[in-house]
């Protein structure tokens, strides 16, 4: 496929309307922490674990490995980046430390792998 079929081939800008979406773009940082955001569920097991916690609601790191079935230091170096995403917070409960999606990291799971039921609806 040619690059052609990318671009335009005369000038053909629609002045007002692409100055207004400029102007209305996101900034730079918040266009950062989103692309942050994004990248965070760009793994597979950090997806798996994702999903584990919008099914199964607040689990700790035991529950999260064996449901991965990767080792308790690999889930929690990959929660620990879900977390510093802003797309999982955490609480002590004693020894243990439970996880739970944002707002924003069940709204970004959503569009990235909706629910089975919602791909058949």
């Amino acid at each position: 496929m040619s690059d052609e079929h990318d671009h335009c081939g005369l000038l053909c800008l629609d002045l007002p309307k692409a100055e207004a979406l400029r102007q209305a773009r996101p900034d730079a940082t918040a266009l950062k922490v989103a692309a942050g955001a994004a990248k965070a569920l760009g793994d597979p097991t950090r997806l798996t674990v994702a999903t584990a916690l919008r099914d199964g609601g607040e689990l700790c790191v035991c529950d999260l490995a064996w449901v991965t079935e990767r080792s308790d230091k690999l889930v929690s170096h990959h929660v620990r980046q879900l977390r510093t995403a802003g797309l999982v917070h955490s609480r002590r409960d004693g020894k243990m430390v439970m996880y739970e999606l944002t707002e924003i990291g069940s709204a970004l799971l959503v569009a990235v792998l909706p629910h089975r039921s919602e791909v058949t609806a």
